[in-house]
């Protein structure tokens, strides 16, 4: 049976549900998670949760240890990780509000620790990437999120830049331009190290500000909570949804 994984991102500290049964405080061959992983059930399934950024302090996205995160799920035992992101919305469509299971990543980062391969085995980590996210998991989100008639966007190329600070107009144009639908600051390497891995990875976006140059109003942190508020609490529902799929668990 498949154990599920929930990274946690900006404006989901907890996950609502959650009856958590323990909490583990590990140290990995790449130094610390974000925070102690905790341990529950979530719709009559066994879950572990973690929150990419700490709680309570605040990680910034360039300085998440992506490497200790994976490494201490998948040490647990975990199979499937879904990530939630919360992101800026570029295309049409893409509003505030809108909730995205993407099937695509353009990676704009850059000095972040990237890959678990280090040179010193004699295979090299040439994973396929192709397609960027697991194909059964994003399915069962897409199905999950049917069956509970959640609005949602069931594709989009979610494009990933450095950070901490958001993006310029003319950024936001070049992505345009080159495809992106989405732009965050924490879906790589979090996407291919899991791959490396060997878990099964999807990503739910919640788009929580139209990106820069898309709108007359300024882009403010309070007025990305008031929809990051609102939209952790539809995501909590898609999970639970999730995790309560018995064909999934399967």
């Amino acid at each position: 049976m498949s154990i599920l994984g929930v990274i946690g991102g900006t404006g989901l500290d907890q996950l609502s549900g959650l009856q958590i049964v323990d909490t583990h405080a590990l140290e990995t061959p790449y130094g610390e998670p974000s925070r102690p992983l905790q341990e529950g059930q979530l719709g009559g399934r066994r879950l572990f949760f973690l929150q990419r950024h700490g709680s309570p302090r605040a990680i910034p996205p360039h300085r998440v240890n992506y490497r200790a995160n994976l490494w201490a799920l998948q040490h647990l035992g975990v199979t499937d990780v879904v990530a939630i992101n919360a992101v800026g919305g570029i295309s049409e469509g893409m509003r505030p509000g809108r909730l995205v299971i993407p099937d695509q990543i353009i990676d704009y980062t850059w000095g972040r620790e990237h890959t678990f391969d280090t040179g010193e085995d004699d295979t090299l980590m040439h994973i396929d990437f192709t397609s960027p996210y697991d194909a059964r998991l994003r399915q069962a989100l897409l199905d999950a999120a049917g069956r509970e008639s959640i609005a949602h966007a069931g594709a989009g190329v979610h494009g990933v830049m450095q950070g901490p600070r958001l993006e310029t107009a003319a950024e936001i144009q070049r992505m345009a331009r080159d495809g992106c639908d989405l732009v965050g600051m924490t879906g790589m390497p979090e996407a291919s190290l899991a791959r490396e891995l060997g878990l099964a990875y999807a990503s739910v976006c919640m788009v929580v500000n139209a990106a820069a140059g898309l709108d007359d109003k300024p882009l403010t942190l309070e007025m990305m909570r008031d929809t990051l508020h609102r939209e952790a609490a539809v995501v909590g529902r898609l999970l639970v949804a999730l995790a309560a799929d018995a064909h999934y668990a399967r």
